[in-house]
């Protein structure tokens, strides 16, 4: 409603102030919508470097408060444009959380709006892409590390096991050293294709009944050895006429992961048991053990790619660093989750948790989790 004295009505106040000020400054026909359309950061800065216009984005990131665009490394950049008129772009770092040292990383850029004055400010959030970025970096030094450790243990044996020819006995304790660091090597490259597959677009095997007790039975079989080696007690109990829907071979390497941990991880004389249990909506598979337990503070990160709590330890028991994140992205791929519950000295107790058939909740994840499976 227009009243007598020109003024606009109810609400259209403040559309006047953001996109038309009091000097006549107006947007160009059609730029409120592309801007409304863009998923970046926008900010429309006046000749007077005052906001004509800002986006959700730019106002929830803190980058324009009132009238205001308020970095000063922005406000400085457009005055540059609007003085020369040359696109400018640049990437900053904005302490824009409310609690945290956290940054926001933005890729900046700036270019002017016609010959009005006016300055168009892009700022798009590159935060995740920066800390996929680094994820990546750390992966390749990590198994550049992983894979140069037994290559050159092996290279190191050869050339003393040539020096030690005419010795037999030397010979026969050289090769059986370079034989596990041969096993090494390979529990290494087999862990990567594992990963590589469940994380990649490789379709996987149609979901098919899988019979809990013959997995838990087997993932037992697998650590029978080194577990009577060390006089510990596998118990087995629960499985029995439980099944789920998904891929065995898949689950059957997650429950192997995690039972061989628990073996490794815990002392002569003790006990690991898997147990198998339901709920309304789930089937968990729990691995306990009476071992050296995690500190709280490494309870968040033990599903990272080699990411280790005892970093000599664990070379010492032949672990790879891959397991526990291979077991979580089999977990994913089956719409399931992997707990941990741990307490130094006292033991852990891994927790794969599954939906139950009738629940029809398995399905393959082809078209998810796509930034991390490119790492």
């Amino acid at each position: 409603m227009i009243r007598a004295n020109g003024r606009s009505g109810p609400g259209r106040g403040n559309r006047q102030t953001a996109e038309q000020r009091r000097d006549g400054t107006t947007l160009p026909p059609g730029i409120a919508e592309v801007l409304a359309a863009l998923p970046s950061s926008a900010v429309v800065l006046d000749s007077a470097d005052r906001v004509l216009r800002a986006s959700s984005a730019a106002r929830a990131f803190g980058i324009v408060r009132g009238e205001e665009l308020v970095i000063s490394e922005l406000l400085a950049l457009a005055r540059q444009v609007r003085r020369d008129g040359v696109i400018r772009e640049t990437d900053i770092e904005v302490a824009v959380r409310k609690f945290g040292p956290d940054a926001t990383s933005f890729a900046v850029r700036v270019a002017p709006l016609g010959g009005t004055g006016l300055v168009l400010v892009l700022a798009e959030d590159q935060t995740e892409h920066r800390r996929l970025e680094a994820v990546r970096r750390d992966f390749v030094a990590n198994i550049s590390h992983e894979l140069k450790t037994p290559v050159g243990a092996l290279s190191l044996l050869a050339e003393t096991v040539q020096d030690a020819s005419d010795d037999p006995e030397a010979v026969r304790r050289f090769t059986e050293r370079m034989q596990t660091e041969a096993n090494r090597l390979t529990a290494v490259i087999q862990d990567l294709i594992t990963l590589s597959r469940i994380q990649g677009a490789e379709p996987m095997a149609e979901p098919a009944p899988v019979d809990l007790n013959a997995i838990v039975e087997e993932a037992l079989d697998t650590v029978r050895m080194p577990a009577d080696a060390k006089g510990i007690d596998l118990v087995g109990s629960g499985a029995e006429g439980i099944t789920v829907m998904g891929d065995e071979s898949l689950l059957g390497t997650a429950l192997r992961n995690l039972v061989s941990n628990a073996v490794a991880y815990s002392p002569k004389n003790t006990r690991v048991a898997v147990s198998v249990g339901r709920s309304s909506s789930s089937v968990d598979i729990s691995v306990a053990d009476q071992g050296i337990g995690i500190p709280q503070q490494d309870l968040e990160r033990i599903f990272e790619r080699f990411y280790r709590v005892d970093a000599a330890r664990s070379r010492a028991t032949g672990g790879t660093g891959l397991g526990l994140a291979i077991v979580k992205h089999i977990m994913t791929h089956h719409r399931g989750e992997v707990t941990v519950w741990s307490k130094e000295g006292s033991g852990s107790t891994f927790t794969l948790r599954l939906p139950r058939p009738e629940a029809g909740g398995y399905g393959t994840r082809r078209n998810t989790d796509r930034q991390e499976a490119a790492l």
